[in-house]
Protein backbone atom coordinates (compact mmCIF):
# COMPACT_ATOMS: atom_id res chain seq x y z
CA UNK A 1 0.00 0.00 0.00
CA UNK A 2 1.27 3.48 -0.61
CA UNK A 3 2.35 5.59 2.31
CA UNK A 4 0.89 9.01 1.15
CA UNK A 5 3.08 12.02 2.53
CA UNK A 6 1.75 15.46 1.95
CA UNK A 7 4.45 16.95 4.09
CA UNK A 8 6.40 18.63 1.00
CA UNK A 9 3.09 20.18 -0.30
CA UNK A 10 3.25 23.78 1.49
CA UNK A 11 6.73 24.06 0.75
CA UNK A 12 5.32 23.70 -3.25
CA UNK A 13 3.21 25.77 -3.45
CA UNK A 14 5.41 29.40 -4.97
CA UNK A 15 6.56 27.01 -7.41
CA UNK A 16 3.45 25.75 -8.07
CA UNK A 17 2.07 28.97 -8.11
CA UNK A 18 4.72 29.98 -11.04
CA UNK A 19 3.27 27.20 -13.25
CA UNK A 20 -0.17 28.45 -12.67
CA UNK A 21 0.49 31.83 -14.27
CA UNK A 22 1.55 29.90 -16.91
CA UNK A 23 -2.03 28.09 -17.34
CA UNK A 24 -4.07 31.58 -16.54
CA UNK A 25 -2.02 33.38 -19.14
CA UNK A 26 -2.61 30.75 -21.79
CA UNK A 27 -6.21 30.28 -20.49
CA UNK A 28 -6.98 34.14 -20.87
CA UNK A 29 -5.11 35.13 -24.01
CA UNK A 30 -7.41 32.28 -25.92
CA UNK A 31 -10.20 33.71 -24.56
CA UNK A 32 -10.14 36.76 -25.37
CA UNK A 33 -8.46 36.16 -28.94
CA UNK A 34 -10.57 32.98 -29.42
CA UNK A 35 -14.07 35.19 -28.88
CA UNK A 36 -12.50 37.95 -30.74
CA UNK A 37 -11.37 35.62 -34.05
CA UNK A 38 -14.26 33.51 -33.33
CA UNK A 39 -16.73 36.22 -33.84
CA UNK A 40 -15.46 37.59 -37.06
CA UNK A 41 -15.27 33.54 -38.38
CA UNK A 42 -19.13 33.64 -37.46
CA UNK A 43 -19.89 36.60 -39.07
CA UNK A 44 -17.73 35.41 -42.09
CA UNK A 45 -19.94 31.78 -41.93
CA UNK A 46 -22.93 34.07 -42.41
CA UNK A 47 -22.32 36.61 -45.45
CA UNK A 48 -23.48 36.17 -48.79
CA UNK A 49 -19.59 36.45 -50.16
CA UNK A 50 -19.09 32.97 -51.29
CA UNK A 51 -15.41 33.24 -50.71
CA UNK A 52 -15.52 34.79 -46.83
CA UNK A 53 -18.38 31.83 -45.98
CA UNK A 54 -16.11 29.22 -47.45
CA UNK A 55 -12.61 30.19 -45.79
CA UNK A 56 -14.73 30.16 -42.16
CA UNK A 57 -16.15 27.07 -43.20
CA UNK A 58 -13.28 25.68 -43.95
CA UNK A 59 -11.40 26.87 -41.05
CA UNK A 60 -13.89 25.67 -38.35
CA UNK A 61 -13.99 22.39 -39.79
CA UNK A 62 -10.18 21.94 -40.08
CA UNK A 63 -9.80 23.09 -36.04
CA UNK A 64 -12.72 20.85 -35.12
CA UNK A 65 -11.61 18.06 -36.87
CA UNK A 66 -8.03 17.99 -35.55
CA UNK A 67 -6.92 16.66 -32.27
CA UNK A 68 -5.94 19.82 -30.01
CA UNK A 69 -2.36 17.24 -29.11
CA UNK A 70 -1.49 17.30 -32.93
CA UNK A 71 -2.38 21.07 -33.27
CA UNK A 72 0.08 21.86 -29.65
CA UNK A 73 2.96 19.84 -31.92
CA UNK A 74 2.36 21.31 -35.12
CA UNK A 75 2.71 24.92 -33.79
CA UNK A 76 6.07 23.58 -31.59
CA UNK A 77 7.50 21.39 -34.01
CA UNK A 78 6.72 22.73 -37.49
CA UNK A 79 6.70 26.43 -36.91
CA UNK A 80 8.63 28.16 -34.31
CA UNK A 81 10.60 29.96 -36.34
CA UNK A 82 7.64 31.36 -38.13
CA UNK A 83 5.75 32.64 -35.13
CA UNK A 84 9.02 34.09 -34.57
CA UNK A 85 9.37 36.03 -37.83
CA UNK A 86 5.52 36.97 -38.12
CA UNK A 87 5.54 37.90 -34.20
CA UNK A 88 8.57 39.60 -33.64
CA UNK A 89 9.77 37.46 -30.89
CA UNK A 90 13.37 37.86 -29.50
CA UNK A 91 15.39 35.12 -28.79
CA UNK A 92 14.47 35.27 -24.92
CA UNK A 93 11.06 34.33 -25.06
CA UNK A 94 10.10 30.67 -24.91
CA UNK A 95 9.03 29.60 -28.05
CA UNK A 96 7.11 26.42 -26.26
CA UNK A 97 4.91 29.07 -24.19
CA UNK A 98 4.18 31.36 -27.71
CA UNK A 99 3.24 28.14 -29.80
CA UNK A 100 0.87 27.08 -26.53
CA UNK A 101 -0.82 30.55 -27.16
CA UNK A 102 -1.04 31.17 -30.88
CA UNK A 103 -2.03 27.23 -30.65
CA UNK A 104 -4.90 27.21 -28.22
CA UNK A 105 -5.83 30.74 -29.48
CA UNK A 106 -6.74 29.71 -33.17
CA UNK A 107 -8.10 26.11 -31.93
CA UNK A 108 -10.67 27.27 -29.69
CA UNK A 109 -11.67 30.56 -32.24
CA UNK A 110 -13.16 27.06 -34.12
CA UNK A 111 -15.30 26.55 -31.45
CA UNK A 112 -16.36 30.06 -29.93
CA UNK A 113 -17.23 30.72 -33.31
CA UNK A 114 -20.00 27.91 -33.71
CA UNK A 115 -21.45 29.16 -30.38
CA UNK A 116 -21.78 32.62 -31.69
CA UNK A 117 -22.53 31.59 -34.89
CA UNK A 118 -25.56 30.12 -33.43
CA UNK A 119 -26.06 32.82 -30.68
CA UNK A 120 -26.61 35.44 -34.10
CA UNK A 121 -28.76 33.45 -35.76
CA UNK A 122 -30.87 33.28 -32.71
CA UNK A 123 -31.76 36.75 -33.06
CA UNK A 124 -35.42 37.24 -35.12
CA UNK A 125 -34.78 38.36 -38.84
CA UNK A 126 -36.77 41.30 -37.82
CA UNK A 127 -34.54 42.52 -35.33
CA UNK A 128 -32.28 43.06 -38.24
CA UNK A 129 -34.75 44.26 -40.64
CA UNK A 130 -35.90 47.16 -37.88
CA UNK A 131 -32.36 48.31 -38.08
CA UNK A 132 -32.30 48.82 -41.69
CA UNK A 133 -35.51 51.03 -41.65
CA UNK A 134 -33.77 52.92 -38.81
CA UNK A 135 -30.77 53.43 -41.77
CA UNK A 136 -28.64 51.59 -40.53
CA UNK A 137 -26.15 49.57 -43.04
CA UNK A 138 -25.47 45.67 -41.80
CA UNK A 139 -22.02 45.91 -40.35
CA UNK A 140 -24.23 48.67 -37.78
CA UNK A 141 -27.01 46.36 -37.51
CA UNK A 142 -24.80 43.51 -36.15
CA UNK A 143 -22.52 45.83 -34.19
CA UNK A 144 -25.33 48.18 -32.59
CA UNK A 145 -28.65 45.63 -32.47
CA UNK A 146 -27.34 41.48 -33.05
CA UNK A 147 -24.49 40.87 -31.36
CA UNK A 148 -25.03 42.39 -27.91
CA UNK A 149 -28.44 40.52 -28.00
CA UNK A 150 -26.71 37.58 -29.09
CA UNK A 151 -23.79 37.54 -26.87
CA UNK A 152 -26.35 38.23 -23.64
CA UNK A 153 -27.76 34.59 -24.54
CA UNK A 154 -24.39 33.40 -25.09
CA UNK A 155 -22.24 34.11 -22.16
CA UNK A 156 -23.29 31.05 -19.94
CA UNK A 157 -22.42 28.92 -23.23
CA UNK A 158 -18.84 31.10 -23.60
CA UNK A 159 -17.86 30.62 -19.93
CA UNK A 160 -18.42 26.87 -20.10
CA UNK A 161 -16.07 26.73 -23.16
CA UNK A 162 -13.72 28.76 -21.21
CA UNK A 163 -14.06 26.02 -18.12
CA UNK A 164 -13.15 23.33 -20.99
CA UNK A 165 -10.22 25.25 -22.46
CA UNK A 166 -9.00 25.83 -18.61
CA UNK A 167 -8.88 21.97 -18.35
CA UNK A 168 -7.35 21.53 -21.84
CA UNK A 169 -4.30 23.50 -21.36
CA UNK A 170 -3.01 20.54 -19.10
CA UNK A 171 -2.00 19.16 -22.81
CA UNK A 172 1.10 21.84 -22.90
CA UNK A 173 2.78 18.58 -21.19
CA UNK A 174 3.36 17.27 -24.56
CA UNK A 175 5.84 20.15 -25.36
CA UNK A 176 7.29 20.10 -21.69
CA UNK A 177 5.81 23.45 -20.89
CA UNK A 178 5.81 23.75 -17.29
CA UNK A 179 2.19 25.24 -16.47
CA UNK A 180 0.24 23.98 -13.62
CA UNK A 181 -0.15 20.32 -14.19
CA UNK A 182 3.65 19.82 -15.82
CA UNK A 183 5.28 21.80 -12.41
CA UNK A 184 3.26 19.92 -10.17
CA UNK A 185 4.78 16.07 -11.94
CA UNK A 186 8.02 17.72 -12.04
CA UNK A 187 8.47 18.66 -8.18
CA UNK A 188 6.62 14.85 -7.47
CA UNK A 189 9.62 13.55 -10.02
CA UNK A 190 11.85 15.62 -7.95
CA UNK A 191 11.01 14.52 -4.59
CA UNK A 192 9.28 11.28 -5.01
CA UNK A 193 6.39 12.14 -3.98
CA UNK A 194 4.17 11.91 -8.29
CA UNK A 195 1.07 10.36 -6.21
CA UNK A 196 0.66 12.68 -4.01
CA UNK A 197 1.73 16.12 -6.46
CA UNK A 198 -0.63 14.36 -9.06
CA UNK A 199 -3.51 13.97 -7.05
CA UNK A 200 -3.26 17.70 -5.47
CA UNK A 201 -3.06 19.46 -8.48
CA UNK A 202 -5.83 16.98 -9.93
CA UNK A 203 -8.12 18.13 -6.61
CA UNK A 204 -6.97 21.89 -7.24
CA UNK A 205 -8.45 21.34 -11.41
CA UNK A 206 -11.69 19.78 -10.02
CA UNK A 207 -12.06 23.05 -6.95
CA UNK A 208 -11.91 25.79 -9.98
CA UNK A 209 -13.90 23.77 -12.59
CA UNK A 210 -16.64 23.40 -9.86
CA UNK A 211 -16.58 26.71 -8.69
CA UNK A 212 -16.66 28.08 -12.32
CA UNK A 213 -19.32 25.60 -12.90
CA UNK A 214 -21.85 26.97 -10.05
CA UNK A 215 -21.11 30.61 -11.15
CA UNK A 216 -21.94 29.59 -14.63
CA UNK A 217 -25.22 28.38 -13.61
CA UNK A 218 -25.98 30.95 -11.24
CA UNK A 219 -25.69 32.99 -14.65
CA UNK A 220 -27.78 31.11 -16.71
CA UNK A 221 -30.54 31.46 -14.50
CA UNK A 222 -29.96 35.27 -14.59
CA UNK A 223 -30.15 35.35 -17.95
CA UNK A 224 -33.49 32.77 -18.44
CA UNK A 225 -35.28 35.64 -16.35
Amino acid sequence: MHHFDWSGIPGALPTLWTGAVVTLKITILAIVIGIVWGTLLAIMRLSSFKPLEWFAKLYVTLFRSIPLVMVLLWFFLIVPQVLQNVLGLSADIDIRLASAMVAFSLFEAAYYSEIIRAGIQAVSRGQVNASFALGMNYAQAMRLVVLPQAFRAMVPLLLTQAIVLFQDTSLVYVISLADFFRTATNIGDRDGTNVEMVLFAGACYFVFCVVASTLVKSLQKKVAR
